[in-house]
């Protein structure tokens, strides 16, 4: 589509033009259980009295200039556009298996399903045979933290249907500790030494450096690949369990020492005989920029000119694990995860590497720095997220949510694992190309058999 500018129109931003290339498409798709099927009336009712459809890039056209610049222009919005009601069941499932076959028909949407752009880049599909709701939302519209943000204004509190629920800040475990002079010196040298080296490394990842070969690594041409979706299911009462047992330790270490262990159960058990020991698998992580952590007030998020706003405000950390077969202590795993994800946090890497792909596309254009992107991708083996959820039960439409999880477009990884935490659980989508990860239901049972691993030498300690 070719349309001259109007002088109404506003630009995407550096991290949404990344996200409408060829090489970087992605959308999020958004998955809400519910208790029992929503009625199409009701879901309507609900969409066109939330905030969504006031913010104004839910009613916006993505146009491209004849320069190729492309921009957001507002219509009105039609919203029975945007609703797709599948009544009859998506797939020849057993009555029972729902999460199978919502898991399916997600999967499929992950690499087959492009949004249309005649209409504002979102849809809500009904899948009442399965009692679910799935959002797909455009990654140029905004990042985890603005779409989940912006999700729960359609949601109500479980013990009062008049409120909203309440958006919590996240509570770190880590104290700071007051450093004299010379503390605050060394820790500016490590600070100055870890940028340098991870930046190094990160720019190398876009160029020569890649992981080696292994049955989960993916590349170039996979994101095509047909796809499988398996949930990984975590207490979040036993991973604190796991934390506390590591002097300041945050769930994120817990989740990385997870996936660290997981994945080497996994690799044992498929192809250990033809794996060097302590092999190094790494995978890219999704860092919030913003100065405050977890889900944002939507109304905060609206204000413009504000560092913490509405928008795709990510960073990446390139984090290695390393296969072990056989490791006594499962707590180890979370130890080295701890100690390696200490020194990126002080680092300026997530920072650094989003400023990378604004000089990238400022100076050599959008296509070079969606090149640089695939390339880090391509040479790399996974892609993991973690988005801080409600923490108590809320519904839609006054039905209570058994669950929210989320998985996005498929990429030249073979595996994408997203983890949304909701009410005291937290489940991970595992998103594999099938080709390479025929059996993803193993591979999310290694990650929750490694969660109980650690728990129980928690206890034991």
């Amino acid at each position: 589509m070719s349309i001259i500018n109007i002088h109404n129109d506003e630009p995407l931003s550096p991290a949404g033009r990344l996200f409408v290339q060829p090489a970087t498409h992605q959308i999020i798709n958004c998955s809400l259980g519910l208790k029992r099927p929503i009625e199409l009336t009701a879901a309507r009712h609900v969409i066109a009295n939330s905030f969504m459809i006031k913010h104004p890039r839910f009613s916006s056209l993505l146009i491209t200039d004849h320069h190729g610049r492309e921009y957001w222009r507002q219509i009105e919005l039609d919203i029975d556009r945007h609703i797709i009601l599948r009544s009859e069941p998506v797939g020849d499932y057993d009555k029972d298996d729902d999460e199978s076959a919502v898991n399916d028909y997600v999967s499929d949407l992950t690499v087959s399903s492009p949004l249309s752009i005649d209409k504002p880049l979102w849809e809500i599909h009904l899948l009442n045979a399965h009692k679910c709701v799935v959002l797909r939302v455009h990654h140029a519209l905004g990042d985890g933290i603005s779409i989940m943000s912006l999700m729960l204004t359609l949601t109500r509190k479980l013990d009062d249907l008049n409120q909203t629920p309440l958006i919590e800040p996240l509570v770190s475990s880590t104290r700071r500790r007051k450093l004299g002079t010379l503390g605050e010196i060394w820790k500016l040298m490590k600070v100055i030494w870890f940028s340098l080296i991870y930046v190094f490394e990160f720019i190398m990842r876009g160029v020569v450096v890649k992981d080696g070969k292994t049955v989960v690594r993916g590349g170039e041409g996979v994101e095509m690949w047909p796809r499988k979706l398996a949930t990984a299911k975590f207490s979040l009462d036993d991973m604190k369990t796991v934390k506390n047992a590591v002097p300041e330790a945050t769930i994120n270490d817990v989740l990385f020492g997870v996936i660290s262990l997981g994945l080497s159960k996994y690799l044992g058990n498929r192809s250990s005989d033809s794996l060097q020991e302590g092999l190094q698998i790494t995978g890219v992580a999704l860092v919030n920029l913003r100065p405050s952590p977890g889900l944002q007030d939507i109304k905060e998020l609206m204000k413009k000119n504000v560092v913490s706003g509405w928008g795709n405000k990510v960073g990446i950390m390139l984090l290695p694990v390393y296969y072990h077969r056989n490791v006594s202590d499962p707590l180890q795993y979370l130890k080295r995860a701890k100690m390696m994800i200490d020194r990126k946090k002080l680092s300026m890497e997530a920072f650094l590497s989003h400023q990378i792909g604004y000089f990238v596309m400022k100076f050599f254009g959008v296509k070079v720095a969606s090149v640089l992107n695939y390339r880090v991708i391509c040479n790399t083996t996974f892609t993991i997220s973690n988005v801080v959820g409600p923490r108590e039960e809320v519904t839609v439409a006054g039905i209570p949510v058994t669950y929210m999880r989320t998985t996005s477009s498929s990429l030249s990884h073979a595996i994408t694992m997203h983890m949304v935490s909701y009410s005291g659980k937290a489940d991970m989508q595992i998103l594999v190309a099938k080709d390479l990860i025929p059996d993803p239901e193993n591979l999310a049972k290694c990650f929750e058999d490694a969660l109980l691993e650690m728990k129980q030498a928690s206890v034991q300690i």
